[in-house]
C-alpha cells in the first residue's frame, strides 16, 4: 500500500459502514495485542504498570502508522511470517516464564524499559494482519485508516489493564494468556507463503499446527524452568560446599 492509494470518501452509508467495520475489527484484534502488554507489564510494580500499558500500547500504534504502507508487501515475502511467528513464541515462553505463579522460579524483576521494548517487538510482528484488515476496511480513505489504528489505542489500553488485573487473581490466565500467543505464533509459521507452497498444508493441518503450539509454549516454559532452578540450586549448593 502507498500513500498514493489513498483516495477519499464522502460522509455516506459507504462511509458509515467502513466506520462500524474499523471498530469491530479493532474490538476483535485488540485481544492478541492486549494479552502481550498484560504479561509484559505483569512484572513491574502497580504505579508502573499504567504506564507501561499507555507508553507501550502508544508506541506501538506509531509502529503501526509506519508499517501500514508496506504490510502487504511484507506479508507476500517468504520467510517474512515464519521467522515472525519463531519470534512470537519466543516472547510467548518468556513472558510465561516471567508471570507463571511457580513459587520455586526465581524471576528477575523486570524494568519499564524492558517491558516497553517486548511489548514493541511483538505489536509490531503481530500487527500485520490487523493494519491490512483496517486497511482494507477504509476503503482508502484516510482519516478512517489512521482513525483505525488510534481507535487500537484505548482499546488495548483497556483490555490489557483488566486483563494485567485478572491475572493477579487468577494466575491460571496466565497459561491461558502464553497459549493464545503460541496459538499466533504457530499460525504465522504454517501460513507463511514459503510454508504454503512447499507443504500445501490443509486447513486441519494449521489448526494442528496452532494447537500444538499453543501447549508447547507451555512445555517449553514449564521445562526450562525447571532447568534454570535446579541449575540455580546446583550452583548454591556448590557455594555452599566451598
Amino acid at each position: 500500500m502507498h500513500l498514493s492509494d489513498l483516495g477519499t470518501m464522502g460522509f455516506n452509508w459507504e462511509f458509515v459502514t467502513a466506520f462500524l467495520s474499523i471498530v469491530l475489527i479493532d474490538l476483535i484484534l485488540a485481544g492478541d495485542n492486549a494479552v502481550v502488554i498484560a504479561m509484559a507489564v505483569r512484572s513491574l510494580s502497580r504505579k508502573q504498570r499504567t504506564k507501561g500499558i499507555i507508553i507501550g500500547a502508544g508506541a506501538a500504534v506509531v509502529l503501526r502508522v509506519g508499517l501500514t504502507f508496506v504490510a502487504a508487501q511484507l506479508l507476500t515475502i517468504s520467510g517474512i511470517k515464519f521467522f515472525g511467528g519463531a519470534l512470537i513464541l519466543w516472547v510467548a515462553v518468556k513472558l510465561f516464564m516471567e508471570g507463571a505463579p511457580e513459587d520455586k522460579f526465581q524471576k528477575e524483576a523486570k524494568t519499564l524499559k524492558q517491558a516497553i521494548v517486548t511489548i514493541m517487538i511483538a505489536d509490531l510482528v503481530m500487527s500485520t494482519d490487523n493494519i491490512l484488515a483496517v486497511a482494507g476496511a477504509s476503503k482508502g480513505n484516510l482519516f478512517l485508516l489512521l482513525f483505525g489504528l488510534g481507535l487500537s489505542i484505548p482499546f488495548v489500553v483497556f483490555t490489557s489493564n483488566l486483563l494485567s488485573k485478572l491475572m493477579d487473581r487468577y494466575p491460571f490466565i496466565i497459561y491461558l494468556g502464553a497459549m493464545v500467543l503460541g496459538r499466533v505464533g504457530g499460525e504465522m509459521m504454517i501460513t507463511d507463503p514459503w510454508v504454503v507452497n512447499y507443504l500445501h498444508p490443509s486447513h486441519y493441518t494449521e489448526w494442528a499446527v496452532q494447537v500444538v503450539f499453543a501447549v508447547g509454549v507451555i512445555v517449553v516454559g514449564k521445562l526450562w524452568m525447571r532447568w534454570v532452578a535446579a541449575r540455580a540450586e546446583k550452583e548454591t549448593q556448590i557455594g555452599l560446599s566451598d
